[in-house]
């Protein structure tokens, strides 16, 4: 059973006159210090990652969770995930996992068990029940939910009504971009969710600068709803020290696709360019990752088989310290590979997925303009002619330090400094409640 010391105003006074801050407000945010993470002792945060395509999803919550750790003592971050690899992932102290079972989502869209022995209707079940009781046994002062506003399938719509009768703190974070604005309102339209958003959130984290893309541009939004956004700018990402000493090849370039789940075709356009132009000599080197399909993954190893330059890594725990050796990044534009490039000032050529969603193609392209990296459409790609003549440009492009506006990369910090807002302002009004209840007596 987990269970903390419920707040109190009596512990509220204390923590408050221990560094007497103001509340958090515009123009006057609190300042993250040693002082303000000991009043964050005994509190809680609950991420929810749906996790059915890919590591992005799980990757940005355990991003978010080490910085909140990071900043404030006695802060515990519990993630619910549905990814099939979340015991793979390294947390760090106060960071820990509930792992729901896993549900797939094919590259067409459709969803299907990964466990064929249970249907997806069970699973779903299995799912939402375990998500509602670990809510009630967590009692987290803050619920924050990546990217699908009602879960997977409506399974966090009760826990959010829960919570909520309890006084936490909703969340809903999204990417920069989610979709093109047609196909995300016919998509959210479908199942009413700017209603429910409305209804069941207090805040609106957008993890992206408002100047590169608003992901309520076009959409039927109450002026009420927008209020709630709080545009964070890109999440940084830092090489851990504790990453392996590796010696990689000189002035390689670097080709990754994410989780890989749909990066096959990215990998046979970047061996089919090396074999169609023999003066491409830099060093090759394929991230599968860990969902490709076996025969993909078969197939593009035995195409790198015969080329000197590529080689091929499987999944590489350590890909920000392999990146940011290469001389290139040659990627598909999903969020957190973006993150990472933007944050390691990495030179990059985007080829994005363009189906089902058009989230990756709205981004190469916007990055494009403000010089964060080229951009070649995934059909202009297959000449390998053309993406050859690109990747000899890559190792020579500007890098995105020298763009002519500097890029918004202080997400982690506005989301600690929106953390340190909430409980200072909790703390005031515990301390508030406690002085009227003294003036009562």
């Amino acid at each position: 059973m987990l269970t903390r010391p419920p707040p109190t105003a009596e512990s509220a006074t204390s923590h408050a006159s221990a560094d007497g801050d103001p509340a958090g407000g515009p123009g006057n945010e609190p300042v993250i210090t040693p002082e303000r993470a000991r009043r964050l002792d005994h509190a809680r945060i609950l991420i929810y990652s749906h996790d059915t395509f890919g590591l992005g999803h799980l990757r940005r919550c355990q991003a978010i969770a080490h910085a909140l750790v990071d900043s404030f003592k006695g802060l515990s971050v519990l993630i619910i995930s549905g990814s099939p690899i979340a015991s793979s992932f390294e947390f760090r102290a106060r960071v820990d996992f509930v792992k729901i079972p896993s549900v797939i989502k094919n590259y067409n869209g459709e969803y299907t068990s990964l466990d064929r022995h249970i249907d997806l209707t069970q699973t779903l079940a299995l799912r939402r029940s375990i998500i509602l009781h670990t809510a009630m046994s967590f009692d987290p002062d803050i619920f924050i939910v990546d990217k699908e506003p009602m879960g997977l399938r409506g399974e966090v719509e009760e826990t959010l009504a829960l919570l909520g009768s309890r006084g936490c703190l909703k969340v809903l974070g999204l990417r920069d971009v989610m979709d093109s604005p047609r196909l995300l309102e016919r998509e959210w339209a479908r199942n009413d969710l700017l209603t429910k958003i409305d209804r069941h959130y207090d805040d609106i984290w957008v993890y992206g600068p408002e100047d590169f893309w608003d992901p309520f541009t076009d959409l039927p939004a109450s002026a009420a709803l927008r209020s709630r956004r709080l545009f964070t700018g890109f999440l940084r990402r830092e090489v851990r020290d504790t990453a392996p000493d590796i010696a990689w090849p000189d002035n390689m370039l670097v080709v990754t696709a994410g989780g890989g789940g749909d990066g096959s075709q990215l990998m046979a356009q970047a061996l089919a360019a090396y074999e169609h132009d023999s003066t491409l000599t830099h060093p090759l080197v394929l991230v599968l990752g860990p969902f490709m399909a076996t025969d993909e993954r078969k197939d593009i190893s035995q195409k790198a088989g015969h080329n000197p330059h590529a080689r091929v890594i499987d999944f590489e725990a350590h890909l920000l310290s392999l990146m940011r050796a290469a001389s290139g990044v040659v990627s598909m534009a999903g969020y957190n590979t973006f993150c990472e490039i933007l944050s390691l000032d990495q030179r990059a050529l985007f080829v994005p997925r363009v189906a089902p969603r058009e989230e990756q193609l709205i981004r190469a392209t916007r990055a494009n303009a403000l010089g964060l990296g080229a951009v070649l459409h995934p059909d202009a790609a297959n000449d390998p002619g053309l993406l050859a003549a690109a990747l000899h440009e890559l190792p020579t492009r500007p890098r995105p330090s020298e763009a002519l506006k500097a890029v918004d990369m202080d997400g982690l910090e506005r989301i600690c400094d929106r953390i340190a807002s909430y409980f200072s302002d909790r703390s005031q009004q515990a301390v508030a409640s406690l002085k009227q209840r003294r003036d009562d007596d």
